[in-house]
């Protein structure tokens, strides 16, 4: 099954480092960022574990749960936690999905149906393609989805930028341009009158005929 941007995020029962979970219940009502690892005890990973955790608090902030996951058991993932600590400083406190029988990563479209049935004697390289950050909305919705290499790691404040820009744009009828941060301006979406876009946002920049700016909108 392939995963497109706007599908309903594949629900799953899985055990976790907290339990077990069932997923869409476990998001409930709010944002949630499932992010996935080849494997346990891997340089990369244990970094970026690290620096998820070190920006908890900023998620939390915007709403959103976060959650990882590894193609390994759960009880390798306690023993991992020790390492991060060690290796950044900072305590794994959400959730790790043990995917041991790699039933979440073809679930997700990260490793093909024919990968087998257990992630036992696979190597990282084996499981390569489980390098994906999926945000997933309210509605259960899939709003993003990015893939990266083993040998680069995920720029997390990436991904609070991204939510930041998904949020505003889900409220108001906009569009963030490239390099967009908080509190930038923002590009009125074309559905939008000059008109409507006056009433709704005051001032507004014609740059082009198909881009109009305004400052972002607060309420």
């Amino acid at each position: 099954m392939s995963l497109r941007i706007n599908d309903i995020a594949p629900d799953f029962t899985a055990d976790t480092t907290q339990g077990p979970i069932s997923f869409h219940e476990w998001i409930g009502s709010g944002w949630a960022v499932l992010f996935s690892h080849p494997k346990n005890f891997t340089p990369v990973c244990t970094t970026e574990l690290g620096a998820m955790a070190g920006l908890a608090g900023e998620f939390t902030k915007r709403g959103a749960k976060i959650i990882g996951i590894s193609v390994d058991p759960v009880e390798s993932h306690a023993k991992w936690k020790n390492d991060i600590k060690t290796a950044t400083g900072f305590d794994v406190e959400y959730p790790l999905i043990g995917d041991k029988d790699l039933k979440v990563a073809k679930l997700y479209d990260m490793l093909p149906a024919g990968a087998g049935e257990s992630s036992e004697g696979r190597t990282p390289a084996d499981n390569a393609t489980v390098r994906s950050v999926f945000i997933i909305g309210p509605d259960k919705k899939i709003k993003l989805i990015l893939t990266y290499p083993m040998t680069t790691g995920r720029n997390f404040n990436e991904i609070l930028r991204a939510i930041d820009s998904i949020q505003l744009t889900a409220k108001h009828q906009v569009a963030t341009p490239a390099n967009w941060n908080q509190g930038e301006d923002v590009i009125i979406t074309a559905a939008v009158s000059n008109e409507d876009a006056i009433t709704r946002f005051g001032a507004f920049d014609t740059v082009l005929p198909y881009l109009r700016k305004t400052k972002q909108p607060t309420a």
